[in-house]
């Protein structure tokens, strides 16, 4: 699954309230044997309650032809159940090209018992210079996935870092989505050459944007290090001492609280541990 999709889709629905990320891991632990993976469903709320929260539930299909149907409707009856809600809204999205099924309707001769569809949107079927000025964000970050002209591919690319650059002002977002453009967009080194020379005051900016992300990751970086590094550090300290103090057991009792705990707790902990008369007393 094309996990910046659920990034860049979670644009459109935040403007109009508060999203909630329903994790795999939480419903696969909650439906048990009926659990079905596909992308993270949304819940949304209205920040006001003046409308029932609604669950949308994204699939996104690279080829329509592994697109099951049945496996949407079992997957939105299950959230539903598991939701009590009967506001869900299914929306698949098929990037190439191909045939794929629409409705589902189980019934007899006479009557039908359900009827099921879905939002289809199939990317490969929309014209992108339609979108080159749109104000919609993720319709600019895709417009890779449209339908163009062979000789158009750079000039598309371009309207795409072009709406990455104006519509989202998050400069952390912008690098990360810019990986989402380059992917799909799958320029060769010709055509790379021909963006930077009709593009270069762009090109520009998104590279500078670039060095200073990466310059705060490096320092970030540097600083997770050695908060992790004291971590450690006063780790193995705590449980020599308690090893010399309490013997070998005291140490091994409480070895992955003391590796989990953080760095304030443990100065805490280590502090405690010169007057401790018993395990218990430096822990509690």
């Amino acid at each position: 699954m094309l996990r910046c999709w659920w990034r860049c889709r979670s644009h459109l629905i935040q403007r109009i309230g508060y999203t909630l990320p329903l994790r795999e891991e939480q419903l696969k632990e909650r439906l048990g044997e009926r659990f079905r993976e596909l992308d993270v469903p949304l819940l949304l709320e209205w920040p006001d309650g003046r409308r029932q929260a609604l669950l949308f539930v994204f699939e996104e299909e690279t080829e329509p032809g592994r697109f099951s149907i049945h496996r949407l409707a079992h997957y939105c009856l299950d959230l539903s159940e598991l939701y009590q809600t009967e506001r869900v809204v299914p929306v698949v999205i098929f990037l190439h090209p191909g045939g794929f099924r629409e409705t589902l309707s189980l019934g007899s001769d006479t009557r039908a018992y359900l009827q099921f569809s879905y939002l289809a949107c199939a990317l490969f079927g929309l014209q992108a210079r339609d979108y080159f000025d749109s104000p919609n964000l993720v319709a600019r970050l895709n417009l890779p996935n449209m339908q163009y002209a062979p000789e158009e591919k750079v000039e598309v690319y371009a309207q795409a870092v072009r709406g990455l650059r104006t519509l989202e002002p998050d400069r952390e977002r912008q690098i990360k989505y810019l990986d989402f453009v380059d992917i799909y967009a799958a320029l060769d080194e010709n055509e790379r050459q021909r963006y930077q020379q009709h593009y270069a005051e762009e090109i520009e900016t998104m590279s500078a944007f670039a060095d200073r992300f990466i310059e705060q990751g490096l320092q970030q970086g540097v600083q997770q290090g050695l908060q992790q590094g004291l971590q450690q550090g006063e780790a193995r300290t705590i449980l020599r001492l308690l090893d010399q103090k309490f013997g070998p057991e005291a140490a091994q009792a409480h070895r992955a609280l003391i590796e989990a705990a953080e760095l304030e707790q443990l100065e805490t902990w280590l502090d405690r541990i010169l007057t401790a008369e018993t395990p218990e007393t430096i822990f509690h």
